[in-house]
């Protein structure tokens, strides 16, 4: 069995084959407190909070697609970072861990070159972040019309993957970071796996499945409030145009998040 259809496999055993396992879906979340269970110490009613309904690859709970959601108090759940509105905070969990797993995976110091593909996405916008924070120079693969959000989040370069030769502008990079996966691929992002220095290293959303441990969680929430990585949001939809909000993030050309509110 090739990797795409491991991945594909593993997706349909955590989903359900067929039709979902759970039929709310949904594993981001941010809200208040209504209610809690006798033992929980960790948390009291009213408490603002954020929420990643995985802890590990086979304790994951979906149904954030509602009104309520409960959800153990050791799993990723904390106290909403005081400097970000609800929208905001349930912007970060999704790109930020999956960035931070990409990163795991590499030794950044301070100067390296990094090439992100898929930049301007969920996880491309937070890997950017991340990575420049660790001291690495940053090339950002994107549309044009993404050039400037890039920048501002940390990109030092930007490359157009929509331009002929695009690939003509690669240097050669110590790690090459791919947000996307093997859904989308172009001439560009062949040659970029091999656009590397001696013992640099291509790593790919699609390598492995990612890990999401509370500590890197935690983690995401300390660098919000120290202002370090901030959530990049496309449009906010309403419950009631949830169908709408994945015919527009189907599209491939979102920016970010998109994030649904409920009034």
């Amino acid at each position: 069995m090739n990797e795409p259809l491991i991945q594909k496999f593993i997706l349909q055993l955590i989903f359900g084959f067929g039709r979902p396992r759970n039929p709310i879906l949904g594993m981001v979340t941010s809200g208040i407190v209504e209610r809690k269970g006798k033992d929980v110490t960790l948390f009291e009613v009213g408490d603002e909070v954020f929420a990643y309904g995985s802890i590990s690859p086979t304790k994951r709970r979906f149904g954030s697609y509602a009104e309520y959601i409960c959800l153990p108090e050791n799993w990723n759940l904390a106290l909403k970072p005081v400097n970000l509105s609800f929208e905001e905070a349930a912007a970060i969990p999704y790109g930020g861990l999956l960035a931070t797993h990409l990163l795991k995976k590499t030794s950044i110091n301070k100067g390296d070159n990094v090439l992100i593909y898929g930049a301007s996405g969920s996880i491309g916008t937070m890997v950017i972040q991340l990575a420049k924070n660790l001291g690495a120079h940053i090339t950002s693969v994107c549309s044009g019309r993404n050039f400037e959000l890039v920048k501002t989040l940390g990109s030092d370069k930007v490359i157009d993957y929509t331009i002929e030769n695009a690939e003509t502008k690669l240097e050669r990079y110590k790690y090459v970071i791919d947000a996307v996966g093997y859904s989308k691929s172009s001439k560009l992002k062949e040659k970029s796996k091999k656009a590397l220095t001696p013992n640099g290293k291509y790593i790919s959303i699609d390598h492995n499945t990612p890990l999401t441990p509370k500590e890197a969680f935690l983690n995401l929430k300390r660098l919000a409030e120290q202002d370090k990585i901030r959530p990049v949001i496309d449009s906010i939809y309403p419950l009631e145009k949830m169908a709408e909000a994945h015919k527009y993030v189907e599209l491939g050309h979102k920016r970010g998040n998109v994030v649904i509110k409920i009034n």
